[in-house]
């Protein structure tokens, strides 16, 4: 099984070599022709370089020249309010031109992706620690890149941070509220030494969380697989515990253990009836699809979605299953999960034929599509950075904890989750020095 996480880390770090513009170090968003470049993964990749250094994937010199590209771009692009620009306030628009790395598509100044790029341009000053003049310049940029960020101005004057902005019309009118990929957020948030996120606004977040029973587990619900995975690819959140997690006796890594085993049930117990779903295939995340279409199968009137964020017990659900989900869930749940896998490479080929890895999406009930798998199911003809990036980097923390021991050596992360009224776990180790 060691061979098959390797060859497929391996693959899948690949998206990162090969789809990006080396000399902005932007990441394209997704593998379809003209597409442009997302600051979500562009930071997934940052944190992946030091993952292809240390297994040999990418030279120590290349990854760190990658890394400096990236950086210097970001620090030296356009800030501020003309809707030309690349970002504002030390935020960064979701779809930046691969080419000119302006904004792309009159998209959203987005405060969740910007958070990914600053995780990774974190990760990255962590690991280039060199007193080499390319290293020392990694750090520095990264440090200014994150101390620039203005999350006081995010939350718009209210209690929780809002989604993002727009030249156009102002803040968004969403915010982040209810569990969701925002506890990395509100903790860089509230760690930043510049304009942090008042220790209230985490306290409001957590205010409006949901506690469920499904499947026999009590959990913090979730619906999509990925609300329970992306923060804790950049954090160690074993044995931590906030306020919120005092009370329930738990943690948030037992959460999101808890959370992929309900998605397991879930399939086992295939509620809806589709094709597929079984010990060796679930996975229901934020994922592309074979919809938008209507078709009836086996005297059913199925509706197939095209991207949508899927999720567990309560949908939406239209049979379409995402590998990547299912591997990002490897540090919870590896006796599960490593059966899956080996299931999805010998048996249902998912990556036989595939450039970068597993396919992003697979819908066994769907007879049609673009693509197709070894049992005729539809099969997503995309990768998308933002399936890729999580698959490296939490392959690695099960194997090694690499991501996890760089953040816990930053400063700032350590005084967000403090400040989030975290204890236990490695914050009770010695406080290492501040940037």
């Amino acid at each position: 099984m060691s061979d098959d996480l390797e060859t497929l880390q391996r693959e899948t770090f690949d998206y990162f070599i090969h789809e990006v513009n080396p000399a902005n170090g932007l990441i394209r968003d997704k593998t379809e022709a003209d597409w442009p470049a997302s600051i979500a993964a562009t930071g997934l990749a940052l944190g992946c370089y030091p993952v292809g250094v240390t297994r040999g994937f990418i030279s120590r010199r290349a990854a760190a020249e990658r890394t400096l590209a990236t950086l210097r771009f970001f620090w030296n692009s356009p800030q501020g309010p003309e809707p030309e620009a690349t970002g504002y306030r030390g935020f960064y628009y979701h779809f930046l031109d691969m080419d000119t790395g302006r904004r792309a598509w009159r998209c959203e100044l987005s405060t969740i992706d910007s958070t990914l790029l600053l995780a990774g341009a974190l990760a990255a000053a962590s690991f280039f620690d060199r007193k080499t003049t390319v290293e020392a310049e990694i750090r520095s940029l990264a440090d200014g890149l994150y101390r620039r960020a203005d999350w006081r101005w995010a939350l718009n004057k209210g209690k929780t941070v809002t989604h993002g902005w727009t030249p156009e019309t102002g803040f968004l009118k969403y915010r982040w509220k209810g569990y969701d990929e925002a506890l990395l957020l509100y903790v860089l948030g509230l760690g930043s030494p510049t304009h942090p996120l008042p220790s209230s606004s985490y306290k409001a977040w957590t205010a409006t969380f949901r506690w469920l029973h499904a499947y026999g587990h009590d959990y913090l619900y979730a619906g999509p697989l990925f609300i329970h995975q992306l923060s804790h690819v950049w954090i160690d959140l074993r044995g931590l515990q906030d306020a919120f997690m005092r009370d329930k006796k738990s943690d948030y890594f037992e959460n999101s253990r808890r959370a992929t085993l309900v998605q397991h049930h879930y399939a086992l117990d295939n509620p809806r009836g589709f094709d597929g779903y079984g010990e060796h295939c679930w996975g229901l995340t934020a994922s592309d699809g074979p919809g938008p279409s209507t078709i009836r199968l086996k005297g059913i009137e199925r509706r197939f979605l095209d991207y949508a964020a899927r999720g567990v017990p309560f949908g939406p659900d239209d049979g379409t299953l995402a590998p990547w989900a299912a591997v990002t869930s490897l540090p919870f749940a590896p006796e599960i999960v490593l059966p899956t896998i080996a299931f999805w490479i010998h048996k249902a080929k998912l990556k036989s034929t595939r450039t970068y890895g597993f396919a992003s999406s697979f819908n066994p009930t769907h007879p049609q599509g673009q693509a197709k798998g070894a049992f005729g199911w539809w099969v997503s003809p995309w990768h998308f950075g933002l399936d890729e990036g999580p698959v490296v980097l939490m392959i690695e923390n099960a194997r090694s904890g690499l991501i996890w021991r760089l953040m816990r050596s930053c400063p700032y992360i350590r005084e967000g989750l403090q400040r989030a009224g975290f204890e236990g776990g490695w914050l009770e180790q010695i406080q290492p020095p501040r940037l």
